[in-house]
């Protein structure tokens, strides 16, 4: 059975006394908690230790806390650890800043302690999915027909060399160690396929090997062979309480295991193809229900879409449209992502819910022409229900009010609204206050209200986008909505501008749903 690891957190801060006050709560809380007083000793601490989420100040002395995060997510491993400024600076150029370098969030000096653990708790939970479920670039690539990688793990030199040149002969490819420690290195360096162990190995045998990896969450899953001389019945039947794949004797020769192995390959490809299909046919059955194939027309203004899925399989992503009255109308985008499998891969039923609850709100009456009580309203259905409580859940909404020409903005853990002003010709990022969806009962939501001439612009996108990479594997970010929502020029429309920068950007190869709206004033 696996262990459930005690998260730990990386506290970054020269105030010894913020230090002791942040690592106390967090200690209560069941975190463990690593302290650094500058950024020299802070690499230290993430480049030696398995770190969670980072709380980091931005004064630091010679490397400041936005270096540091900046160089941080440069290193591939450590781009997505959750990452938190805790500083006494609050201008809008900080908090502009916090976020480019690669900050997933931002808490003044001086803070509300519960506060901060709730932001921990939340990113802990998203950084739990990412971990639990892989980034979809992973699961593109599992579905995808490739060549299988094994590693074998076998004290006999000889042996393992004569059976690795027969898998590889087979189109397999087989990488081989003579110790458990060694394998395991190999393994998370390989990310093998299938994993082939002998059991009686010196130091560590193959029983206590098969322990340590289904201790090891990113581990745990990979089907595992046994490769053994030991043929008795108690040796059998200990394996497979450990949930092993299948045990196999080396006695029965080249021939055997590798048509054993075939076998197995075969059947995870089988199911493989199963996932793929049925993920197919919930795509092409739901995604009427969440993204309309059109914007709708109202006065005043010019509303577009784009929302694309990812590699054809259903993601969260949805949007909607809700005439509130002849002079309103609603505009949602929001994204769900579950913390099970089966929640995720049902992620269409999921936005279908919380699309559902949107409409719920707003035929209970109340204000109507306030985003922040439309989303108080649905966060309280969606936190009252246990399940979908369980779910992953932004939001964004905008009222557009045609006879007054005003914008209201509010979102819940969402991207910031990107804004053109055509009459100062200057673009900023309008980021909303409000947390995930369903996660706190007594969550917070305000309005931004926009008073809007014409030409004026304003942008919602969901993480696909932004989170897009080009080759030198450098994020678009909401920097480059900014750039391409400044750039953009009068011979196509804006969402024609800004989808064509994006996918010059990221040459057309995305890890998620694209969903972008452009709502330009007349």
């Amino acid at each position: 059975m696996s262990v459930v690891e005690k998260k730990t957190i990386l506290v970054i801060d020269d105030d010894i006394t913020i230090r002791k006050l942040i690592s106390h709560h967090l200690n209560l809380n069941n975190y463990n908690v690593l302290q650094a007083e500058n950024a020299d000793e802070g690499y230290n601490v993430l480049f030696s230790n398995k770190i969670n989420l980072v709380l980091c100040d931005v004064m630091l002395g010679e490397i400041d806390g936005f270096t540091f995060c900046k160089n941080v997510r440069n290193k591939e491993k450590y781009r997505h650890i959750p990452f938190v400024f805790v500083t006494a600076k609050n201008t809008l150029e900080d908090k502009s800043r916090a976020l480019e370098v690669g900050g997933d969030d931002y808490i003044t000096k001086p803070f509300e302690i519960e506060e901060l653990v709730l932001k921990v708790k939340a990113l802990l939970r998203r950084s739990e999915i990412d971990q639990t479920y892989g980034v979809r670039k992973n699961l593109e690539q599992s579905f995808q027909e490739s060549t299988t990688r094994i590693v074998l793990v076998d004290d006999d030199e000889s042996l393992s060399k004569l059976f690795q040149y027969n898998l590889n002969k087979e189109g397999f490819d087989c990488r081989i160690t003579h110790n458990a420690d060694d394998g395991y290195k190999l393994i998370k360096s390989f990310h093998p396929d299938i994993i082939i162990s002998d059991i009686m190995m010196p130091k560590i045998d193959g029983f206590q090997f098969r322990r340590m990896l289904l201790n090891d969450s990113e581990f745990a899953s990979i089907p595992f062979i046994f490769f053994t001389a030991k043929s008795g019945e108690q040796d059998i039947l200990e394996g497979y309480n450990l949930e092993i794949t299948d045990y196999v004797i080396k006695t029965a020769g080249p021939k055997v295991v590798v048509a054993k192995v075939a076998a197995i390959v075969k059947s995870l490809n089988k199911e493989r193809k199963k996932a793929v299909s049925e993920l197919h046919q919930a795509a092409d059955s739901m995604r009427a229900k969440v993204v309309p194939d059109n914007c709708p027309e109202f006065d005043g203004f010019k509303i577009e879409q784009w929302h694309m899925p990812y590699a054809g399989i259903p993601g969260g992503d949805f949007i909607d449209y809700i005439k509130l009255s002849p002079d309103h109308l609603a505009i949602i985008l929001g994204d769900v992502m579950g913390k099970r499998w089966g929640a995720w891969y049902f992620a269409f039923a999921y936005a279908a819910y919380v699309r559902s609850a949107v409409r719920a709100a707003l035929e209970e009456g109340g204000d109507i022409s306030s985003p922040a009580k439309i989303i108080k309203k649905v966060n309280t259905s969606i936190y009252k229900d246990s399940k979908i409580s369980e779910v992953f859940t932004t939001l964004s909404i905008i009222v557009l009010d045609k006879m007054n020409m005003i914008l209201k903005y509010s979102g819940a853990g969402d991207l910031p609204l990107v804004f053109s002003s055509k009459r100062n010709s200057k673009v900023e990022k309008i980021q909303s206050d409000g947390i995930l969806l369903g996660f706190f009962n007594d969550s917070d939501f305000k309005d931004s209200v926009i008073n809007l001439d014409p030409g004026d612009c304003a942008v919602l996108a969901t993480d696909g986008i932004i989170e897009s990479y080009n080759k030198n594997k450098e994020p678009y970010s909401t920097n480059g909505l900014v750039k391409a929502l400044a750039n953009s020029n009068d011979s196509k429309s804006v969402l024609e501008n800004i989808k064509d920068d994006v996918i010059s950007f990221a040459s057309n190869k995305f890890e998620d749903d694209i969903s972008l709206i452009t709502i330009m004033a007349k």
